[in-house]
């Protein structure tokens, strides 16, 4: 590590030193300082190799589960030194575009010196903030790119100004494009304190998403410093969310482990939105809001962090007395919310529609999957876009005979529960809104279908709450009179099967899911001209 350190502190010199001479040849125009700083790109691309293969190896020397905070300080290192190392070749760039220029004094009509003085300044701390774990110092490298962008922009403005005026366009020009690899120097200074951060708590994570964690905590009422929270990734969402858990290094019982998200304003804001409107519907099924915060076009929110394990996890790994229970405890659950919710207005619903959306990303990954219209003697067997565009004109005329608050997304790991208190918990709520139950009871279903789980004692399992939870949604059906429930189960299980090929790359069982889509499409055509209520959905196309 000694080594690693110390080539890369050599690195950081020398870049310094080819930014200065390259203030240096702006200012006078020395040749002589053109040649030297030709003579250090060779020296300082070596470097950085030198210190990329001594990451390498080093790591690979490492276990993570006993060194992960030196493996991450050695991962810090090698993404400064990379970003080290392309702002040198900038400012080789910077020196090649000084020969187009007609004089010297034209580019100091320019205020390029300011931002030498930025980027220099934070080149000058990156060592030292690395050896301090300084935070601050970190955040304050990140934010030097905000005021080197904002110099290029005021300076490019003022550019294409002068170029309306027809005069100097090579000089202007060339200035432009001095000023662009000054930018870009920017944001290799916020990669270089993105990666300080990463160095210090151990996350990757973008200036914009630390300073909503700052403001998000301040919001929630939480008194320490950012060098108290402990702050792990938990997951990036297929949104684009990111999604993290914080907590005090030292827990103090208030709000002493929370869920950061942050992510675009209009999926945040939804989600929060939808907390709270839970929050009044059943108190306590939604984790609670610690802080919330909006800034341009991004939000973000602490939530509590809930105890207790997601279904998919009790299914598979807790006794069937622990599964007896929290099956016990989710279909009261569901039921109540279900006809505490009822609105006895009709609604259309829009599987098919939903799954047309998809088809793209269903195809990138699974191309094979959309058979073409073929003939089998006098037979002809549908494509499998016409398939669904026929479903999708059936689905048009079939209406849902009421509806209920949905959770929007109630895949078996959007459900928390806690065996001591006995309690379940929804998670994830962005898509929540009155919709058919139809909709959460397809997800649901698929969702324990779909876990890549084949071990014939753990299936059985899967198997025996996906036939428990049918049962008792047919069963809520029944009771309400609901005539086409069957109809419109299949064409959501057909949707969910067919949308969930996309995530599973093991191409038998997604290519069983494709077929299950196919079976249930081609049935309810078939079906097509009879009465709806004596269409039915086989128990066994929901057993793997």
């Amino acid at each position: 590590m000694k080594d690693i350190l110390g080539n890369f502190k050599f690195l950081a010199i020398e870049t310094e030193n080819q930014i200065k001479l390259t203030y240096g040849l702006l200012s006078d125009f020395n040749l002589e300082v053109l040649e030297k700083i030709g003579a250090k790109d060779d020296y300082i691309d070596n470097l950085k190799t030198t210190i990329e293969n001594a990451c390498f190896s080093r790591i690979a020397t490492l276990k993570p589960s006993i060194n992960q905070e030196i493996i991450n300080r050695i991962r810090a290192v090698h993404i400064i030194c990379v970003n080290l190392e392309r702002i040198a070749d900038f400012c080789v760039n910077i020196t090649r575009q000084t020969r187009y220029l007609t004089s010297n004094a034209f580019l100091q009509q320019y205020d390029y010196k300011t931002m030498f003085t930025i980027i220099q300044k934070s080149l000058s701390s990156i060592t030292r903030v690395y050896d301090d774990n300084d935070l601050t110092g970190a955040l304050h490298i990140c934010k030097a790119e905000f005021e080197l962008d904002r110099m290029w922009e005021e300076n490019f403005k003022i550019l294409l100004e002068d170029l309306k005026q027809g005069e100097g366009v090579t000089d202007l020009i060339t200035t432009i494009f001095i000023f662009r690899y000054l930018e870009r120097i920017g944001d290799s200074i916020l990669n270089i304190g993105e990666a300080l951060l990463f160095g210090i708590i151990g996350d990757r994570i973008k200036i914009r998403q630390f300073e909503a964690l700052e403001k998000t905590l301040s919001e929630s009422g939480f008194d320490g410093t950012l060098n108290d929270i402990d702050f792990a990734s938990i997951w990036g969402s297929r949104s684009g969310c990111r999604i993290s858990k914080v907590s005090r290094k030292k827990p103090s019982g208030f709000k002493a482990q929370g869920i950061f998200k942050e992510g675009g304003i209009k999926k945040i804001k939804k989600e929060h939105e939808n907390i709270c409107y839970w929050e009044s519907l059943f108190p306590g099924l939604a984790p609670r809001v610690f802080g919330y915060y909006e800034k341009y076009e991004t939000a973000s929110m602490l939530v509590e962090f809930l105890s207790g394990c997601t279904l998919d996890q009790i299914i598979l790994t807790e006794d069937a007395e622990v599964v007896s229970n929290v099956i016990f405890i989710l279909e009261h659950t569901i039921i109540e919310i279900w006809e505490k919710t009822r609105n006895e207005m009709t609604l259309k619903t829009d599987c098919m529609k939903q799954l047309s959306a998809r088809l793209g990303a269903i195809k990138r990954v699974h191309p094979e999957f959309f058979r073409p219209s073929f003939n089998i003697n006098t037979f002809t067997v549908c494509a499998t876009e016409n398939l669904i565009s026929r479903c999708q004109k059936i689905e048009e005329s079939l209406l849902a005979p009421f509806s209920v608050f949905i959770h929007g997304d109630f895949n078996t790991n959007n459900i928390v529960y806690n065996h001591e208190e006995q309690k379940i918990n929804y998670i994830d709520l962005y898509r929540s809104r009155q919709g058919d139950y139809v909709q959460d009871a397809s997800v649901f279903l698929v969702s324990n279908f779909r876990m890549p789980v084949f071990d014939p004692d753990f299936r059985e399992r899967l198997n025996r709450t996906t036939l428990f939870f049918f049962s008792t949604f047919k069963r809520f059906a029944a009771e309400l009179n609901d005539t086409t429930f069957e109809v419109r189960m299949a064409l959501a299980l057909a949707r969910s099967f067919f949308t969930s090929t996309r995530f599973e790359l093991q191409y038998e069982f997604a290519k069983n899911m494709c077929s299950r889509a196919h079976f249930l499409m081609e049935r309810v055509i078939a079906h097509e001209g009879k009465p709806w209520e004596t269409f039915s959905v086989p128990p066994a196309i929901l057993l793997y």
